[in-house]
């Protein structure tokens, strides 16, 4: 299996254990940050949406005009790191929120089997404190996926649903 495979089988692999948790919380609570947490499934969401889309095209190509369709400059805005979760009128309804998830993960997986190998090796298109290359970006996506996956998890269980194993 090529270094690219191998990478693209395991941010398939996290989109699809992500997306089976957070829509295990029905949309009506996606917003609802539990007691004593600090966090709320429609941010998480947001956020692994907005780093995908950075981690996994944005390190590896310019941004180009179809971007905007994709995941818009606003959207990225609400969800980069340092932002708050906040209440929900401050954010696309949760069905957005999951559209743009499941968006940019179809692109992802349609734009990257294609990727030139010898390009994986090349710096990212702007740089990142984690990893020093393309393929090393690609390689951080499903880490950094797995990470939000848990506090999903986490803020399930908070919110009184059953832990899915």
């Amino acid at each position: 299996m090529s270094r690219l495979s191998d990478a693209l089988e395991q941010i398939a692999f996290a989109h699809k254990y992500t997306r089976e948790r957070a829509v295990s919380v029905p949309l009506a609570e996606w917003f609802t940050i539990p007691a004593g947490g600090v966090s709320h499934v429609g941010w998480q969401v947001g956020h692994v949406a907005m780093a995908h889309y950075r981690i996994c095209l944005g390190r590896l190509r310019p941004r180009g005009p179809a971007d905007e369709a994709l995941i818009s400059d606003d959207f990225i805005k609400l969800f980069v790191p340092g932002t708050t979760p906040g209440p929900a009128p401050a954010y696309p309804p949760a069905e957005e929120i999951l559209a743009v998830f499941d968006r940019v993960q179809a692109r992802v997986m349609e734009e990257l089997p294609n990727y030139p190998d010898a390009d994986l090796d090349l710096p990212p298109v702007f740089p990142h404190a984690l990893f020093a290359t393309r393929i090393g970006s690609l390689r951080y996506a499903p880490l950094h996926e797995m990470i939000h996956c848990g506090q999903i998890a986490l803020i399930r269980r908070a919110l009184g649903h059953k832990p899915i194993w």
